[in-house]
Parts: structure tokens; C-alpha cells; sequence
């Protein structure tokens, strides 16, 4: 049971590290915060609640998973190397494409109830 309660500080390790070294992660992390307190106040029903869950869960680990490459790609090749940099170029790609999908849900789904609220 120890093993199993270890992960947990494993995993909380790395996400203080993510949120301590990388900007992006923590603009994104408040922005979560902030669509969050939106869609509370919006009153979103469940579907709406899974597609926006959804969007911000997929936001936040493709940027861990950009930073644990980036960092694993730096620890094996420290010097310059174009292919270590194709590595981190499509997994900045990832998250990207993972920003343009939350952005889209978000439009989806907030933005009616902004503009056409009573």
C-alpha cells in the first residue's frame, strides 16, 4: 500500500515541477481556472461539463507531456542536434493542436451563452 501512496507524491512531484518551471503550463492552469468559474456561472449541463473537462484535461497533459520530452530530449542530447529539435517541434505541435481544440469547445459552448444570455 506504501507503493501505492508513493505514486501519488511522485506525481504531485511532477506536477510542481511542471508548474514551477514551464510559463506556459501556469497560463494555461489559470486559464483552466478561469473558464471553470465561467462555466459555473454560465450553468453548463453535463455534456457541455464533459466537452470542457475534456478540452482542459487534454491541454494540461499534452503540455506535461511536451515537458517531460523536452526534458528527456535535453538529457540525452545536451548539444545541438536537429533531430532532438524535430522532437521538440512536433510535441510543441501536439499542445498546440490540443490549444486550438479548447479553444473551439470553448467557442462552442460559451460563447452562445454569453452572447444570447438573458
Amino acid at each position: 500500500m506504501t507503493k501505492f501512496f508513493r505514486g501519488f507524491y511522485y506525481a504531485a512531484n511532477g506536477l510542481h515541477y511542471t508548474f514551477r518551471t514551464q510559463l506556459n503550463f501556469r497560463v494555461q492552469v489559470f486559464s483552466a481556472l478561469g473558464v471553470t468559474g465561467l462555466s459555473c456561472y454560465l450553468g453548463l449541463n453535463t455534456n457541455e461539463w464533459l466537452w470542457i473537462a475534456l478540452a482542459i484535461t487534454l491541454v494540461l497533459t499534452s503540455e506535461m507531456a511536451n515537458t517531460a520530452v523536452e526534458t528527456l530530449v535535453d538529457l540525452a542530447s545536451p548539444e545541438i542536434n536537429p533531430k532532438a529539435g524535430v522532437i521538440k517541434d512536433i510535441f510543441a505541435a501536439l499542445v498546440l493542436i490540443s490549444a486550438i481544440f479548447a479553444l473551439i469547445v470553448a467557442l462552442l459552448i460559451l460563447l452562445p451563452k454569453i452572447l444570447y444570455a438573458p
